[in-house]
């Protein structure tokens, strides 16, 4: 990682501080926030963390289908979720659960859909996020066509416009979704924000196998600037993503963002990750923690002392029990349900599957 390459730092890895961070787009970024805000934002990424916890071991005690871990990338999705105005529409690909929390949303909304009782029962019309995307990059091409229809109803003219934000990984960056969305929204000047939070690895297999150039270069062949910023600094994810959405939502068009960050945790709860990757990465990225950084900047400024600490783990230790105790209250699911929604009126071949679907599930018990 080539720190002089316009790589937009605001908190080192051991917690300093620094002012003034140049991105790649010629930027100067920085952020003043109050002391209020900087503990807020450390509680939001110890509670995403804990909640996320708490969905890896629900699945390994069979009271989960999957889930897919965010452990390690807190600071780039609180940062860049709390930087989105009330209005902005979020496009999450199917791990931001961070994003959610910064939304204000409800923590069992994702618990719903991985547990497999529901396809998403959040209304993003009340909570300006859409639903979660399982396939690929294909929420880059929606928030793409969703950030032209802005355009169309001119709601993206001034500071008080609508901006839209698509999440991705870097694996995503190779699905021909991303790459047409990107050219759609050149050509159209839609107020999107590409954030693509690169993790290291598109599930098994590294960056360096994926492009021969960094993703944030990407953005000048389409027509619109790119820039990278540590992931795992919560003030420049915070920073950066702030100014792409206001230059978006005041015609400025569309930006990329490439958070670099590291995926600590497995792909999802079906995945192995040392069969791929060695122990000493993992080691040298744990050193970089997103939340220890915090942590020491918040001690060295003297902005939260032990007591804030402690308070801080009892009170995400009293919601994650509240949370596993919810997601073991839900109700379950017909399982022939899956079929009621394929059209709105049904249709023979549909009702032949679920036939056969129940015939199937009848013979495990014959």
């Amino acid at each position: 990682m080539n720190m002089s390459d316009g790589f937009v730092q605001l908190l080192t890895p051991d917690g300093e501080r620094i002012e003034r961070s140049t991105g790649a787009d010629g930027v100067e970024y920085s952020v003043d926030l109050t002391d209020e805000e900087y503990r807020g934002l450390y509680r939001d990424m110890v509670l995403a963390r804990r909640l996320d916890a708490e969905g890896v071991a629900l699945q390994r005690q069979g009271e989960m289908a999957l889930w897919a871990s965010l452990y390690g990338q807190e600071a780039a999705q609180i940062g860049s979720g709390r930087a989105l105005r009330p209005q902005d529409m979020a496009f999450p690909s199917y791990r931001e659960h961070g994003v959610l929390l910064a939304r204000g949303m409800d923590p069992l909304l994702p618990f719903g859909l991985f547990r497999g009782i529901d396809q998403g029962a959040w209304d993003p019309a009340t909570h300006h996020t859409q639903m979660y995307t399982l396939v690929v990059g294909a929420q880059t091409l929606h928030a793409t066509g969703y950030a032209m229809g802005v355009n169309l109803d001119g709601k993206a003219r001034d500071a008080d416009g609508e901006a839209v934000i698509a999440y991705f990984g870097d694996g995503a960056t190779a699905q021909g979704d991303v790459n047409e969305s990107f050219i759609w929204a050149g050509v159209h000047q839609a107020p999107i924000v590409f954030f693509c939070q690169n993790n290291q690895y598109a599930i098994s297999v590294g960056p360096e196998r994926q492009s021969h150039a960094p993703i944030y270069r990407r953005a000048s062949g389409f027509g619109f600037p790119g820039l990278r910023v540590d992931g795992n600094d919560v003030l420049a994810s915070y920073a950066v993503t702030r100014h792409a959405l206001d230059r978006a939502r005041s015609g400025g068009g569309p930006m990329l963002i490439e958070a670099y960050t590291y995926r600590m945790g497995a792909h999802t709860t079906s995945d192995d990750p040392t069969r791929y990757r060695p122990s000493a990465e993992e080691e040298s990225w744990a050193a970089r923690d997103p939340i220890a950084r915090l942590a020491t900047f918040l001690r060295n400024q003297r902005i939260a002392d032990e007591d804030y600490f402690l308070k801080i783990e009892e009170e995400v230790r009293h919601l994650a029990v509240e949370l596993r105790e919810r997601v073991l209250n839900l109700p379950d699911r017909d399982h022939s349900a899956l079929f009621d929604h394929v059209y709105p009126h049904g249709s023979p071949l549909v009702e032949q599957q679920r036939a056969g679907f129940e015939g199937y599930r009848a013979s495990f018990q014959a």
